[in-house]
């Protein structure tokens, strides 16, 4: 359906030439512009309903308990399915310290949402498929256990601000009962408040990916990091980081990228890098982590993400 209307608009109302250069913009733009929305409105929705039974403290007293290993493990799993408003980041983190959930588990967790989050697992699905989604979610999942275990073993606590460990959790999610009726109204304010918040970037996002998909040359891509050029991962890695986006603002580009001949590990290394090495990102953590856990994080990050690229490079 989505096809069909994005062929109608661009050719037929439009009426642009097939095969040029801004037709295939257009078509690519229209098409993945009424896909996302529709798939981030939907998971939005149904994450929002759930989320309204699952607050973060809830999270924190299960992490709390854990062993390490096991702890580390379960953030993971938690931080892919768990939604968490945009103000819980900073005080997620504080909250786990206070609560005592060892500082490697609580890194498990951090990276693990903004990787692998539900919303970006329904678009990648739908836009390269499910073989590419599984493997995308058991690298990310494993880059977040591997890290958070690193990071626990090295005992870095004392590298964590001070005033992290006296402040008090702030909650975003009011932990009270409420009907059906209630969480489905708050559940629709909800997709609203994102859809407010991100629909401008989504929409820049599928324009980077449109003109990508509509007017770089296949050979371009191809010759400065195709398969061919060991050093593509490190570079997809180095672009990345400047980048600030989502999981969901970041597929279309991906999946442009993919259709004009980057290695899917190059690409997925790009992705991880932008959702989890952001300089935004950076600059939010070290609010909370001194400057040494800092570079630990991102040393880390990035040996595992360009070990993750070369290892897709070469399964697939």
């Amino acid at each position: 359906m989505f096809k069909d209307i994005a062929v109608y608009i661009t050719y037929e109302i439009l009426k642009l030439e097939k095969g040029t250069h801004l037709a295939n913009a257009v078509e690519f733009f229209i098409y993945d512009t009424q896909k996302i929305f529709f798939l981030l409105t939907t998971v939005i929705f149904v994450v929002s309903i759930i989320r309204s039974y699952f607050p973060p403290e809830r999270t924190r007293q299960m992490l709390s308990h854990k062993k390490l290993f096991i702890g580390n493990v379960f953030a993971a799993l938690l931080g892919v399915v768990t939604p968490f408003c945009s103000c819980s980041a900073v005080p997620l983190f504080i909250g786990f310290i206070e609560a005592g959930v060892p500082l490697g588990v609580t890194f498990s967790f951090l990276i693990a949402s903004p990787m692998v989050n539900e919303i970006a697992v329904v678009l990648l699905w739908g836009m390269l498929g499910w073989k590419v989604t599984l493997l995308y979610i058991a690298t990310g999942l494993v880059v977040a256990i591997t890290a958070g275990i690193i990071i626990g073993k090295m005992r870095l606590e004392k590298w964590v601000e001070d005033y992290v460990y006296d402040m008090k959790t702030v909650q975003c999610v009011n932990p009270q009962i409420l009907t059906f009726k209630e969480r489905i109204d708050y559940a629709k304010s909800y997709v609203l408040e994102i859809l407010k918040k991100v629909w401008l970037y989504i929409i820049i996002a599928i324009g980077i990916g449109g003109f990508i998909h509509g007017y770089v040359p296949q050979d371009f891509v191809t010759r400065y990091a195709g398969p061919d050029n060991p050093f593509s991962v490190p570079v997809a890695v180095l672009l990345g980081v400047p980048l600030y986006a989502s999981c969901v603002g970041i597929i279309p580009v991906a999946s442009a990228l993919i259709s004009k001949g980057l290695a899917v590990g190059t690409v997925l290394a790009f992705m991880m890098a932008v959702t989890a090495l952001s300089l935004p990102e950076l600059i939010i953590l070290r609010k909370v982590i001194k400057l040494p856990l800092l570079a630990v994080f991102v040393i880390i990050m990035t040996v595992a993400i360009i070990m993750v690229g070369y290892m897709f490079n070469a399964i697939l």
